[in-house]
């Protein structure tokens, strides 16, 4: 059986009335992909044009699935690919300079700006629960104060 381009075949998957278009190297564009592509191109271009090069990358790869789900295994393998870069011990993405010295004061330059970061955080908790405490104080004087106007108004 040849194939044309403009033909369409009927299916053999057990469907009656289905007629589906026969994939000759053309792309076969699902509603969902054609809806966001035009969507991206309107919300913002650079979107749109992703989606039309991520379907055009799934042809020439020969995928026969979806093309949300020919991206998420992309991101997943790229992902996977970055995980002995993760996995290092120490600051995540720093490779060695080669020079020993250097990495061991890099290291300890490191810690030390982490346990200032820690500090500073810790400082900033407990500023945080000062001012909340004079809040609090401020409305209880506040209330109290009015409660002592109200009594005192009520009573004359």
């Amino acid at each position: 059986m040849g194939c044309y381009r403009n033909s369409r075949a009927w299916s053999s998957q057990g469907e009656g009335s289905a007629w589906s278009a026969q994939s000759c190297g053309r792309m076969n564009w699902k509603l969902g992909e054609i809806a966001a592509m035009v969507l991206g191109f309107m919300i913002f271009w650079p979107l749109g044009l992703a989606i039309l090069l991520a379907k055009i990358w799934q042809r020439q790869s020969g995928a026969e699935r979806d093309l949300f789900a020919f991206v998420q295994e992309k991101a997943g393998r790229f992902e996977e690919s970055l995980r002995p870069c993760k996995a290092r011990s120490g600051f995540s993405g720093w490779r060695s300079s080669g020079n020993s010295a250097f990495d061991e004061w890099r290291e300890s330059e490191l810690s030390r700006l982490e346990e200032e970061r820690r500090k500073l955080a810790e400082a900033e908790r407990e500023f945080a629960d000062h001012i909340e405490q004079l809040r609090r104080a401020r409305d209880r004087e506040e209330f109290e104060s009015f409660m002592r106007t109200r009594k005192g108004g009520a009573g004359a």
